[in-house]
């Protein structure tokens, strides 16, 4: 496979799937741009600062890359926020911070996508707590996890030339993952049925599958349960 000339736009490279799914790319030889809010990170790869919920941070982004590099192929939201606590404690800012970046953000990408992409690919990161595996001390997250789906599938009858298409994990093996108290951690997973975590080299490939896989529709959401899958 060679991806020669295919430009692909990670928001939220920094995180531990963006930073695979950047590798296994430049392996094909695709070239990656990527943003950060926060922690940037030096690569064999350009990387831009960006707060998603900044509609004109968004905009000039979208602008940038169009103008450098003339087309964009492929746009990969991986920027997602969670402040986990109960209701009880939960504060309105706090809740509404949470559905603010994860759909909002996923709104004004979805937008500026529209506008500067002739045809293409655009793939939202959600999460299975967006269909059924709800946990209520992460209730925000889970909502703005739902309102992913439902704008992914809206976004696939209004943008014809555009393939968009959500993915929807489990428990992963990221590093925040991994630091979470082992037996909370076993806990959930017991309660989810989950026997293993997914590995973010299986995530990075599917996201990797629905670029490539024209049987993969617009509109489709892909589910990833079990690391043993």
């Amino acid at each position: 496979m060679d991806l020669r000339g295919v430009v692909v736009l990670i928001i939220g490279i920094s995180n531990d799937i963006g930073e695979v799914l950047a590798d296994i790319l430049l392996k094909y030889h695709a070239t990656v741009i990527g943003t950060f809010y926060k922690n940037k990170i030096k690569k064999d790869y350009e990387t831009i600062k960006c707060n998603v919920i900044n509609e004109k941070e968004v905009e000039n982004l979208f602008n940038y890359v169009k103008s450098k590099y003339s087309h964009i192929d492929v746009v990969v939201n991986l920027v997602g926020l969670d402040i986990s606590n109960d209701i009880k404690d939960k504060s309105y800012e706090e809740f509404m911070n949470v559905v603010s970046v994860n759909l909002g953000g996923a709104f004004n990408i979805a937008k500026y996508a529209s506008i500067y992409m002739e045809r293409g690919t655009l793939i939202n990161m959600a999460s299975t707590d967006g269909i059924d595996t709800f946990n209520p001390l992460s209730l925000d997250y889970a909502a703005s996890k739902a309102g992913i789906i439902n704008l992914t599938k809206n976004l696939a009858l209004r943008l014809k030339n555009i393939k968009v298409c959500g993915l929807a994990p489990n428990w992963i093996d990221t590093k925040n993952t991994l630091s979470m108290n082992p037996e909370y951690l076993k806990a959930e997973l017991e309660r989810v049925e989950q026997t293993k975590l997914i590995s973010k080299e299986s995530v990075a490939l599917k996201i990797m599958e629905i670029m490539i896989n024209d049987d993969i529709v617009s509109g489709t959401i892909c589910v990833m349960r079990d690391g043993n899958e």
